[in-house]
């Protein structure tokens, strides 16, 4: 039996957005924390009425609490269980689980699957386990034991990789390290049918950007005899695809070595030769302001510009930049695929930059598509801060 969780009360009126279930609640909604609560702790949270909200774990910061669960109910082994069955069945739902085309995908995100502050990625039998607080790192132990229940002989492998994304305060001493199985950095997985070399230890992120899945098998509509920039390629994603779909010529862009290291390695490892591929170690700002072509199509996926909203005017400034000077040297009729991965960008913010980006371009731009995050990087409907990823497809007369 759980011993009786700490009570976090909350001042008057402030249970509003808990009671249309938004699993946030920020410190300037509660009354002062009782000394034993320490950071990752779970918390009841009552109204100052004494009324039970609901069940959440405490951080230290702008955002206070979040929320696990608005029911009175132990946090126990079995209600991770629930949770991730939840998370599997969704897979299950998207096509993901037992795709022999498609092995790489998000098992676990954050707030859309009722794991706030948790991302899972799952690469071909090997998870990477990746907490960005306190309170869901503290789990890492029951959940591998979950993981190992549920996943069976398909878990090769769990990464723990949260040294860099918890909290610098918190002050935790951990490194990222294997905690489970076969300790192998490399894996080679599939994403419809094209071949990825995934490092989960040196990789961005996780490994790889899996939250563009979609949007780049929707490239291959565009990219038939035509020729294709891929802008801020990382791995490479976008150029394979392009190269798939039978893109006359394919220029990948990134100004990191390794980054273009990793796309010549993944275009190798799909296309035995590729003539019309090219890579190019550039500052994407100044490639675009001199372009070697005039492209069919250009990708722009850039990092975000603006992670915090202290930067929210310099992260839009960039977007506008790099879209304007996309469009002032593409080709008439071509195609843009723009995005912003920035979480504080909304989306009409992001498409008033690039309203702002044509405009100064001097050039008329339909949308042809609006686009998202994939349906394993679900948004709970109680928390639209959730809907990171924004992209448009333009066509640029």
């Amino acid at each position: 039996m759980q011993s009786p969780l700490p009570i976090i009360n909350l001042k008057k009126g402030k249970e509003k957005s808990l009671e249309r279930f938004h699993p946030w609640i920020f410190s300037g909604a509660i009354h002062p924390v009782p000394s034993e609560v320490k950071e990752g702790d779970f918390v009841e949270i009552h109204t100052q009425d004494k009324r039970f909200i609901g069940i959440g774990y405490f951080q230290v910061g702008s955002i206070a609490v979040r929320m696990l669960t608005f029911q009175k109910e132990e946090i126990n082994q079995d209600f991770w269980k629930r949770k991730l069955q939840s998370s599997i069945e969704l897979r299950k739902t998207a096509n993901l689980w037992d795709n022999p085309e498609t092995n790489v995908f998000r098992l676990v995100h954050g707030e859309g699957d009722g794991f706030p502050g948790l991302i899972v990625d799952y690469y071909d039998g090997c998870v990477v386990f990746q907490a960005h607080t306190v309170g869901m790192y503290q789990i890492k132990e029951v959940f591998l034991e979950v993981l190992k229940e549920l996943l069976g002989d398909r878990l090769k492998a769990v990464y723990d990789k949260s040294a860099h994304t918890l909290p610098f305060k918190a002050e935790l001493e951990t490194s990222d390290a294997f905690i489970y199985g076969e300790e192998k950095e490399e894996w080679l997985v599939k994403e419809y049918g094209n071949t990825f070399n995934i490092n989960v230890v040196s990789g961005q992120k996780t490994g790889f950007f899996i939250d563009q899945r979609e949007n780049r098998k929707l490239l291959e509509q565009y990219s038939k005899g035509n020729k294709v920039c891929n802008t801020f390629c990382y791995s490479g994603g976008f150029s394979i695809y392009s190269l798939q779909a039978g893109a006359d010529l394919v220029h990948s862009v990134d100004s990191s070595q390794g980054a273009i290291d990793l796309t010549d390695q993944n275009v190798g490892l799909n296309f035995k030769e590729a003539q019309n591929h090219q890579s190019f170690t550039a500052d994407v700002f100044n490639f675009l302001n001199e372009m070697p072509e005039k492209y069919d199509v250009i990708v722009l996926d850039p990092p975000a510009f603006a992670k915090h909203r202290k930067v929210l005017k310099n992260g839009l400034q960039g977007y506008r930049t790099i879209n304007e000077k996309a469009m002032k040297n593409m080709k008439s009729g071509g195609v843009l695929f723009t995005f912003s991965c920035s979480q504080v960008v909304n989306q009409e913010q992001f498409r008033t930059v690039i309203f702002s980006a044509a405009a100064r371009a001097g050039r008329q731009v339909q949308i042809l598509h609006q686009l998202h995050q994939p349906a394993d990087h679900p948004i709970n409907i109680f928390h639209p801060e959730g809907e990171y990823l924004k992209g448009l497809v333009l066509r640029v007369v």
